[in-house]
This record gives structure tokens, C-alpha cells and sequence, in this order.
């Protein structure tokens, strides 16, 4: 044995043997465990060209003596040049860094507003005029549009039509998909969301919430229309609780139609609005002095949107302009770029390739990174970013954005499918405890009752499993109970079929609040308080 131990350190020039390993299925995982030492693939090399068994070659030629050791250390540098091994291991080795943000003083903050109200406010129309204010629709493409309404004797409709794009939308006037545009001033970079006013396109709404860092309640002051709007059924109630609940800490109320002939832009109209409002807007849990802002506007003319009228009208209103108000004076969101990515998936299609659309929570993503879609723990890679349809190396939390991913196809992901970093990867559960408020249900609620629950953009059914215990909303005391009814905050145990993305709400604030919905009504929010499995 003394005999071949020393024959193997002769041999260490035999490179060109490595092709000739027939039938040997454990030696390729014994060079990626070692792949820096290049004596060691020789040594087995050796043991090929013998009948000796390559086990007992390999473990004394490195007690051998002092050459064979510098032997060992000399190919290590070498090791590292070859780039077909390093191509092997390069993904792996990347997949575990989370891509640093480096501010380099070209990212502008940007934030997302959603366009909330009722049926009929003006949302799209506003969300027009800004683009025409901005620049980001031109005059000659305007003037089409005011042609073609008015051929379908829809003359003031054509504002709305820069926000909704498919002939469905613009022959009824009423939006059903959440419409996307952007435009920028200066200092931020701003994402328009034009949510669906309809009752029956609630859900879509709720996909645009929880997109959104500010929100715009637009409030028709049209004698009679804030009426409707905001009395029970109305959708201005529903919609500013659904913005509350996916997190939107500021809202801005647009009092738009101050120009109609039953308003005249009188100041007693804008405050009776603003006096109905603001109590419930309290009750839900908005700081009238500090999350609340009221302008009065008209979405038709832009009057308070970018400039002052030059008349007479409105000159009681001292306060900014809409854009002034959203560039200048709303304070910065804090963001949490170097954090683990979370990237809600809010929309998904194939286009060459499979693209998702969706918003970035937190963390920074860069072109050729490794992530991992939850709750089915699949490995893609990012092909392709966009950034509000603009193609970008790099995206950070709070941009929307859109990924072309390999490894995954468009069947095999869902809306509220979370993108996160292999290294801090999302929790998944089915059972979890949470906090529940009842805002409106005619019956008590108790094991069994099954309801609708929107966590971000995912949709699942719930059961309840139990009522744990109410809370009293004064004290804070918890009493042990088996049902709860309106009005009432409660703890309750809730199960879904299958399990999705959820955290507890003190760790991850948008991924732990929820909605539950039954019979096209919202009937109660809350908060996940601990995922049990």
C-alpha cells in the first residue's frame, strides 16, 4: 500500500484522464464538494488507470510530505479562473445576497395614488386632467378624444377616456379595471390609480388599495350626488374604510364638481360636505388634523388641480392646489429599502415570457436576481424590470412595477402570490388568529360562518373556527365569548381551504391586514395576529 501511495504523487501531471470516468456516478459529487483542489481530481485519474480502489489513494497523499502539500495550494488559484465551473456556481452563491440599495441621486420618491369615490365623482376625469395638466397627454390626442365623445354624445366624457382605455368603459362612462398612468414633477414621481367607483367591481378596487400609499376620495358636490354617495349603500363610505384598511395613512378629498349650476362654488356647500365627512372619517381611525386634507375642484374645467381659477370662484379657498399639495407639502413615506423584497403580485400575463405586475413593498431587486415566489416556494430569476412601463436595471420599495421571470409559468401564479428574497422568505399558513372589527352584519357571527377574506390582492374563502374573546373598545378588556355581532371587536380563529401569503401585523403592516366580504358587502377588517399553521 506504502508502494502506490508513492506512485500517485508521480503521477499529478495526468490532466487529459478526467474525460475517462465510465461508470462512476459518486466521483462528480466528490469534485463539487472539493471543487478547489485540482491534485484531487488527479489523484482519482490515477485511480482509473489502476485496479486499485480510489479510497484508499486519496487520504494519505496529502500527509505524504511537505511537496505534495504545496502542490494542493498552487492549483487553488488557478481554480477559481476557469468560468464554466463558475457559471455553475455563481447563481447559487447570489441567490443567498439580498441586492443593496445604493441612493446614486437619480431615484425620484415615488408614490402611488388610488382614485377612490363613488359612481360617477369625476375620478377619471381627474385623472386626466392631471395627465393634460403634467404633460403627459398631449392637446392633439385631447382634441381626438373630445371629437369621438362627442360623436357618441358624450361630450364631457372625454377626459375620462386618457384613464379608460377599452370600449366597454367609455360607451357605459363607468371604469371597471383599476387604469394606470403616471407623471412626475421635480421632486417625486407619482403613479395614478383610477379604482372602479361600481359596487359590483368592489374586488378591483380593493386590488388598487392595496397599491397605494395616498389616497384620493373624490366627492361629487352636485346637490344630490354626495347624498347618494355617501348615505348607506353609497360606495364614499365603503371606499375610504377599504383604503384605511389596506393601509393608506393620508387622504386627500377632492370636493370636484364645485362648478355646477346647484353649487356655484359656494363655501356653505363645501362645508356642509366636509362637516358630514370628517365624524366618520374619524370613526374609522383617520386624524382629521393630520391625515385629512379637503380641496374643492372641478375635475372638467382643472380649476384648484394645477392653478387657481382667474375669476371669482372659490376665492374663500386659501389652502394649496391639488399638485402643490401632493409634491410639496404631503410629508415622505418611509420606506424600507435594504429590508428582504416583498413584492406583491397583483396581475400576471404571458408575453414571451411570463410578466407580472405588481407593487414593491420593501427591499430593492435588480436585473438577473434570484427570488422565490410564495406560498409555492418556486425559484425564478429576473429577466426583465419595468418601472411604470419604463425598462430599468433596478427597482426599489414603493415603485410599481413590472418583472419578466424565468422559471415559472403564468398558470402556475395568482394574484396575491408574494416575491420575496430566498433568504427571508414570506410566512404561508391556513389557520391564524386575528384581531376582527364588525362593521355591518345583520346576524351574529360564530363558528362556521364562511365569508370572503382580501389579504393585499389575494382572494380566499374563510371559515371561522371560533370566537375566542371580544374586546371591550374603550378598555381594552377581553371577555370570553362564542359569537360577535356589528360593531363589535373580537378575536377569532379563521381557517382557509388552502394555504397563503400572511404575517403577523406588527412585523409586516401590509401583509397582515385583511377585509372580509360577504354578499358584495364588506362586513368586517382586521389584523393577523398569529399564524398558528
Amino acid at each position: 500500500m506504502s508502494n502506490w501511495n508513492v506512485n500517485a504523487n508521480s503521477f499529478v501531471p495526468n490532466v487529459n484522464a478526467r474525460p475517462f470516468v465510465p461508470g462512476q456516478p459518486y466521483s462528480p459529487p466528490a469534485n463539487e464538494q472539493q471543487p478547489a483542489p485540482e491534485p484531487a481530481e488527479d489523484w482519482e485519474d490515477q485511480a482509473d488507470s489502476s485496479p486499485v480502489p480510489p479510497q484508499e489513494a486519496a487520504p494519505p497523499a496529502p500527509v505524504e510530505s511537505a511537496a505534495p502539500v504545496a502542490a494542493v495550494v498552487e492549483p487553488v488559484a488557478q481554480k477559481k479562473e476557469p468560468t464554466p465551473e463558475e457559471d455553475v456556481i455563481a447563481p447559487i452563491a447570489k441567490k443567498f445576497q439580498r441586492t443593496v440599495y445604493v441612493d446614486d441621486g437619480t431615484h425620484k420618491e415615488h408614490i402611488n395614488i388610488v382614485f377612490v369615490g363613488h359612481v360617477d365623482a369625476g375620478k377619471s376625469t381627474i385623472g386626466g386632467q392631471l395627465m393634460f395638466l403634467t404633460g403627459m397627454v398631449d392637446k392633439r390626442t385631447l382634441e381626438k378624444y373630445e371629437r369621438e365623445a362627442k360623436e357618441k354624445g358624450r361630450e364631457s366624457w372625454y377626459l375620462s377616456w386618457c384613464m379608460d382605455t377599452n370600449d366597454e368603459e367609455r360607451d357605459k362612462g363607468k371604469t371597471v379595471e383599476v387604469g394606470r398612468a403616471y407623471f412626475e414633477t421635480e421632486k417625486r414621481h407619482f403613479t395614478i390609480l383610477d379604482a372602479p367607483g361600481h359596487k359590483s367591481f368592489v374586488p378591483n378596487m380593493i386590488a388598487g388599495a392595496t397599491q397605494a400609499d395616498l389616497a384620493v376620495l373624490v366627492i361629487s358636490a352636485r346637490r344630490g350626488e354626495f347624498e347618494t354617495g355617501f348615505d348607506r349603500g353609497g360606495q364614499t363610505r365603503e371606499h375610504s374604510m377599504l383604503v384605511k384598511t389596506a393601509g393608506v395613512k393620508h387622504l386627500v378629498i377632492l370636493v370636484n364638481k364645485m362648478d355646477d349650476p346647484t353649487v356655484k362654488w359656494e363655501e356653505e356647500r363645501f362645508k356642509e360636505i366636509e362637516g358630514k365627512l370628517t365624524p366618520y372619517l374619524k370613526k374609522l381611525g383617520f386624524n382629521p388634523k393630520t391625515d385629512i386634507t379637503y380641496i374643492p375642484c372641478s375635475g372638467l374645467t382643472g380649476s384648484f388641480i394645477k392653478d387657481r381659477p382667474a375669476a371669482s370662484d372659490g376665492s374663500w379657498y386659501t389652502g394649496p392646489c391639488f399638485i402643490e399639495f401632493i409634491d410639496v407639502i404631503l410629508p415622505s413615506f418611509k420606506r424600507d429599502f435594504n429590508g428582504p423584497v416583498r413584492c406583491i403580485v397583483v396581475e400576471k400575463y404571458s408575453e414571451m415570457g411570463t410578466v407580472i405586475i405588481g407593487k414593491m413593498e420593501s427591499g430593492c431587486v435588480q436585473k438577473g436576481d434570484t427570488l422565490v415566489v410564495m406560498p409555492n416556494k418556486q425559484v425564478v430569476q429576473v429577466l426583465q424590470i419595468w418601472a411604470d412601463d419604463v425598462e430599468t436595471d433596478r427597482v426599489v420599495a414603493g415603485d410599481n412595477i413590472k418583472f419578466k421571470l424565468k422559471g415559472i409559468e403564468e398558470n402556475e401564479l395568482q394574484g396575491g402570490f408574494i416575491i420575496c428574497s430566498p433568504d427571508s422568505l414570506a410566512k404561508t399558513g391556513r389557520v391564524f388568529d386575528a384581531e376582527v372589527l364588525v362593521l355591518e352584519h345583520k346576524s351574529i357571527i360564530a363558528s362556521g360562518y364562511s365569508c370572503v377574506l382580501h389579504i393585499q390582492s389575494a382572494v380566499e374563502e374563510v371559515t371561522v373556527r371560533g370566537v375566542i374573546a371580544t374586546i371591550d373598545k374603550k378598555t381594552g378588556e377581553k371577555k370570553r365569548a362564542k359569537f360577535v355581532k356589528q360593531d363589535e371587536k373580537c378575536i377569532m380563529r379563521l381557517e382557509s381551504t388552502e394555504s397563503f401569503v400572511l404575517e403577523p401585523f406588527k412585523e409586516f403592516p401590509y401583509l397582515g391586514r385583511f377585509t372580509l366580504r360577504d354578499e358584495g358587502k364588506t362586513i368586517a377588517i382586521g389584523k393577523v395576529l398569529k399564524v398558528i399553521e
